[in-house]
């Protein structure tokens, strides 16, 4: 990431930030992150920061631990609510939903809830049951993002997914039935061994669930993954670009005949996007907190220590967690933003371009990835053939 420093600036030992920086922050929306880095066993395709406990980490006191941090973050940033809080992981609900509510009831009696916040926690589908999440619900909890993956055993077993392909429709039915209002499955696209015809079944199972809201990414091979180990000793063949492309121009034709808008490049919903992605999309604060979590506010960004046992002893010591920030420039800050805004539905103002930018979207126009009639009235947004292209759009842009 772009910043002042390569590597950040230490972090001082209160948290505290720059003169002035608190003084706006959530003037535009204020999100709160929280990572909960446990997994009952690691994916061969995740780099996340997870750990499982054959690693010697438990999860036994991580909630108090939140709580710590919070009590911390309280002392530097008095935002005026808090509009979305999104427990991310790992595997979230591997804690006991009480303890999860525990730290959302703290987020709420430290900082406030706005009316109407948005409360997701992702899940795997094997993690929850029917009266699980009832009590989430009950604690406040109102979307949920499920891993579903694929429908395919053949694709799961590659991406060691544990759960069974019926399970994450069944998980999806019964946190609608247990009220959870917003319900989101998670695809991936592109794995070895994938066939059009087992895509084509994921979509229409995504599709039968009922759910609102559909998330569909690219495999990507990360460096130091048990996938990338096993593509390079020849086991497992490398995605094809050409064949995520096709994946894609299949996701958003049956998406779209289902009643599903795209709202940025991986994103597609009925009527209700997700909130808490949409402020990181265009440049909210927010505060994340747990092993690795990175947050935000007015143009300084800051991450965590990532190792559990780490975090632990720095809140024991009365320390904030953090390792390092960055304070990022006025160039920096639009880079981002570019970046980011052009992924979603509505663009940007091509005003907020400099005359680079404005001759690369020229560029992009004359190359069919950018919307004419958008263009005529001064929005730079994607066509289809620019939301294959996007990285390469964004590029151009910048």
């Amino acid at each position: 990431m772009p910043g002042s420093l390569p590597e950040g600036e230490p972090m001082p030992r209160d948290g505290s930030l720059p003169a002035g920086v608190a003084d706006g922050a959530g003037r535009a929306g204020f999100g709160v992150y929280v990572h909960v880095p446990f997994c009952a066993t690691r994916c061969g395709y995740c780099d996340f920061n997870t750990y499982t406990a054959s690693e010697g980490v438990l999860s036994a006191g991580y909630a108090e631990q939140v709580l710590d941090e919070l009590a911390l973050a309280a002392k530097v940033v008095r935002p005026p609510r808090v509009d979305t809080v999104f427990f991310g992981g790992g595997t979230p609900t591997l804690l006991p939903p009480a303890e999860l509510g525990r730290i959302l009831a703290g987020i709420d009696r430290t900082w406030g809830l706005a009316a109407g916040a948005e409360v997701t926690t992702e899940a795997n589908p094997e993690s929850v049951d029917a009266a699980g999440l009832r009590e989430l619900r009950a604690a406040g909890f109102n979307r949920i993002s499920l891993g579903m993956q694929s429908a395919a055993p053949h694709v799961l077993a590659v991406l060691d997914r544990r759960h069974t392909p019926g399970r994450p429709a069944l998980a999806a039915a019964e946190a609608r039935a247990a009220g959870f209002e917003r319900v989101n499955l998670d695809l991936i696209y592109g794995t070895p061994g994938e066939r059009p015809e087992d895509f084509a079944a994921s979509l229409r199972t995504v599709v039968d669930a009922g759910v609102d809201h559909v998330s569909a990414y690219a495999l990507i091979v990360e460096d130091g993954t048990r996938m990338a180990a096993r593509m390079r000793r020849g086991e497992l063949p490398y995605p094809d670009d050409d064949v995520a492309a096709d994946r894609y121009i299949a996701a958003d034709e049956a998406l779209h005949a289902a009643g599903f808008g795209w709202y940025e490049v991986s994103n597609w919903s009925r009527d209700s996007p997700c909130r808490h992605n949409e402020l990181y999309w265009r440049g909210g604060d927010w505060w994340g907190f747990g092993p690795g979590a990175h947050s935000h506010v007015g143009g300084v960004r800051w991450w965590n220590v990532k190792h559990p046992h780490a975090y632990a002893a720095r809140l024991a010591d009365s320390a904030s967690p953090g390792q390092a920030r960055e304070v990022l420039t006025p160039d920096e800050r639009h880079l981002e933003d570019v970046l980011l805004r052009i992924r979603l539905a509505d663009g940007l103002p091509l005003s907020v371009l400099d005359a680079a930018g404005l001759a690369g979207a020229r560029d992009c126009l004359a190359d069919g990835q950018l919307d004419p009639s958008a263009f005529a009235a001064g929005r730079a947004v994607l066509t289809l053939r620019g939301r294959l292209l996007a990285d390469g759009v964004a590029r151009a842009l910048t």
